[in-house]
């Protein structure tokens, strides 16, 4: 049921996955602070418990709950600032302490952030159907010990078959995220393109591809198992190997807040040690 609680005219929704993080002296910091500046704050937990006339979506956690929080805004287009209280953080990557003085002195912008959407042939069952956007990224897994191959159309041509545990197509914002660990590239998050990475493939002339995020990815299946892991961001579930996916861009973007202090390359240095070698010094 939608969240009828009254608020003031200057309402922020605050979405949260780990409660411990809602009686940190952090938050509750912020929290004072941005009420001290005339906001209301209320929960929400899905769509339907957004008030009308709600600023902005808090994101408390990390990069997990940034992208649960997403599903949360879904095409409200209301932005989604993420608090990072997790351990890495490039979705979620902004201190407590910074919120309400970047938002009461307007030091953001506010990125596009380009939604994959997946479309199923025969429809799944209805818990599937209910979530059919990534931000990150949508990958087929291998549910049984079998190789799974993934057969890969990209605007109707048609690649080679990847023999493979699976396959994911990820974003420019998912490119430090799954994609980076299964050997696909860094993609700095305002270029326009998706990545189609095999997940661990099963013969080693087999590469990560880039192609523009214009482009329709149709995804089929060779399997000896009855049954394929969908995975939709951090959701997941089996779908039939009879399935046929199309993958394409969202109709709608997501609203992220940007901090005017953030910076996407020194998050890199400073979170994933990016170029860090003995030859440089200590950069730390």
């Amino acid at each position: 049921m939608a969240n009828q609680q009254k608020t003031s005219d200057r309402a922020l929704a605050v979405f949260v996955r780990e409660a411990r993080f809602l009686s940190d002296r952090r938050y509750t910091d912020m929290e004072q602070g941005l009420k001290d500046l005339g906001y209301t704050l209320y929960p929400v937990c899905s769509s339907q418990d957004l008030v009308p006339g709600t600023e902005m979506i808090l994101s408390v956690g990390g990069d997990g709950t940034f992208l649960s929080a997403s599903t949360v805004a879904g095409e409200s287009g209301i932005p989604v600032l993420g608090v990072n209280f997790g351990r890495l953080g490039f979705l979620s990557e902004n201190r407590p302490e910074d919120i309400c003085r970047a938002v009461s002195s307007g030091c953001y912008t506010v990125e596009k952030r380009p939604l994959l959407h997946a479309g199923f042939d025969p429809e799944p069952d209805a818990r599937i159907s209910s979530w059919p956007y990534a931000l990150n990224e949508f990958t087929v897994h291998r549910s049984g010990a079998a190789t799974l191959g993934v057969t890969v159309k990209v605007d109707g041509n048609s690649l080679p078959v990847y023999w493979s545990d699976g396959l994911l197509v990820a974003t420019s914002s998912g490119s430090t995220a799954y994609s980076l660990s299964v050997g696909g590239p860094i993609v700095l998050p305002e270029s326009r393109v998706l990545i189609i990475a095999p997940i661990a493939p099963h013969n080693l002339n087999v590469r990560p591809l880039i192609v523009p995020d214009t482009a329709e990815v149709e995804i089929g299946f060779i399997s000896r198992d009855s049954r394929v892991l969908f995975t939709a961001d951090n959701r997941n579930a089996e779908i039939t190997a009879g399935t046929g996916i199309r993958i394409s861009r969202a109709g709608f973007p997501l609203n992220r807040v940007k901090l005017d202090s953030s910076s996407f390359i020194n998050a890199l240095t400073g979170k994933l040690f990016w170029g860090e070698d003995i030859r440089n010094g200590n950069n730390h």
